[in-house]
């Protein structure tokens, strides 16, 4: 019962996801032709949002549910490795037509097919964890 909130908040996001049509194959295609802002725009709106609230966290020193207060560390200013990954990612978004969140709500739409994008993900974690140490991070 303890769960219940973390499976309404997917819930709501999942719906969220659908109503946006932030899972639509159509749109994601759309987007990486350059075709539509769509996408572009609930992506930006998310990044400008999300933005904010790190903003809001650094200044204020919010705490987190245990009353620690919420550090969020600065990153290193080499960018060769998010732009090697982010391109991998972006690679396998474009062929999947999905992203990690959306794959379980195309599942839920039924889009069965999604099963194996799932299980294509989950091994590419695994080889991931098989690698990181070799990795440049």
């Amino acid at each position: 019962m303890k769960y219940i909130k973390f499976l309404s908040v997917g819930i709501f996001f999942g719906i969220l996801l659908v109503k946006s049509e932030a899972v639509s194959w159509f749109r994601i295609f759309e987007m990486f032709r350059f075709e539509s802002f769509h996408m572009y725009g609930i992506i930006g709106s998310a990044v400008a949002l999300g933005a904010i609230g790190i903003a809001l966290i650094k200044k204020f020193k919010v705490k987190d549910l245990s009353g620690q207060i919420i550090e969020i560390p600065n990153k290193a200013k080499n960018y060769t490795s998010a732009i090697i990954g982010g391109s991998i990612f972006g690679l396998g978004w474009a062929l999947a037509g999905a992203c990690p969140g959306p794959m379980y709500v195309l599942v839920g739409t039924g889009a069965i097919s999604m099963f194996v994008v799932i299980g294509a993900a989950l091994l590419g974690t695994f080889v991931y964890g098989l690698l990181r140490d070799k990795l440049p991070h």
